[in-house]
Order: C-alpha cells, then sequence, then structure tokens
C-alpha cells in the first residue's frame, strides 16, 4: 500500500486537482487497492472553525472538463501527524515545500518531494490562484501525476 498526500498552500485548487487526477489513473489502471491519496493545505485560510471549504470552482469545472468529480471535498491542513501516516508528501511548489518542512519537521525518510520533479522539466506547478489559468495547472498536474505514477508502478 502506497500512501501519498499531495499538498498545496490552501488545499482547494492544486493539490485536490492532483488527488483526482491520480486517483484516476490508480483507478483505470485497476490499482485502487493498493494506495490511499489525500490532499491537504499548508496554510488554514481556507478552513473557518475547523470546516474547509470546497473546492474552488474554476477548479472544480477544470476536473469536470476531463470527466473528474471532486464532490465533497473540503480543505484540511497538513498536519505533523500525518509524517508517520503518509509514504510521500507531493508539494506542488517550493514554497510548499518550504512549508511542509516547517509543519513536519525534519524529513529522514526523504518523504517530501515536489511533483515536477517527477517530470523532465521540473520547477513549479503553475498556480492558477493568481494567473486564473486551470488549463495550464490542470496540465502540469496530469503529467506530474502522470510521471509520478509511473515512477511507483515500474
Amino acid at each position: 500500500m502506497t500512501r501519498i498526500m499531495f499538498v498545496c498552500h490552501g488545499n482547494i485548487c492544486r493539490s485536490p486537482m492532483a488527488e483526482f487526477i491520480f486517483k484516476d489513473m490508480v483507478k483505470k489502471a485497476g490499482l485502487s487497492d493498493c494506495f490511499v491519496i489525500a490532499s491537504s493545505a499548508t496554510s488554514t485560510e481556507e478552513i473557518w472553525n475547523g470546516i474547509g471549504n470546497p473546492v474552488y470552482p474554476p477548479a472544480k469545472r477544470e476536473l469536470e472538463k476531463h470527466g473528474l468529480k471532486c464532490d465533497g471535498k473540503r480543505a484540511v491542513q497538513l498536519q505533523k501527524s500525518d509524517y508517520e501516516k503518509y509514504d510521500l508528501f507531493i508539494g506542488m511548489d517550493s514554497a510548499n515545500i518550504r512549508n511542509m518542512t516547517r509543519i513536519l519537521g525534519e524529513d529522514p525518510d526523504g518523504k517530501i518531494r515536489k511533483l515536477m520533479s517527477y517530470t523532465n522539466r521540473g520547477g513549479d506547478v503553475a498556480d492558477p490562484w493568481y494567473s486564473d489559468r486551470f488549463d495550464i495547472a490542470f496540465k502540469d498536474i496530469y503529467d506530474g501525476c502522470k510521471a509520478l505514477f509511473e515512477e511507483l508502478t515500474k
């Protein structure tokens, strides 16, 4: 069983997109029983009185364009205790990596990685919060998830 936590700043755009893209890849490969896949935020900006906001509507629409549903997903914050529960923590950009390290503490097992590091182009996943280009973010996330999936299943 491989346990993966995708992480971004607010858990309403990029990390839930990665969660549902990766879940779809795993399902289509018939490997759903081999993975636990979740997503979380490094901040509490999208969590109010313990209740997280749902996936941001433009991110949800972008997923739906590709036949993916994210109904019921709400933002949750990454917790230090998650380090023992997951095998990989996949951040969307360099700021996420810094904040994940701050929250989780040291990374003695090398579990913290950046999604685009699995691709040939590296770098950060485009942040649609600022650009409003959810199509570009989807492509980056899809490419990263595909490369991660190939790495984990070879």
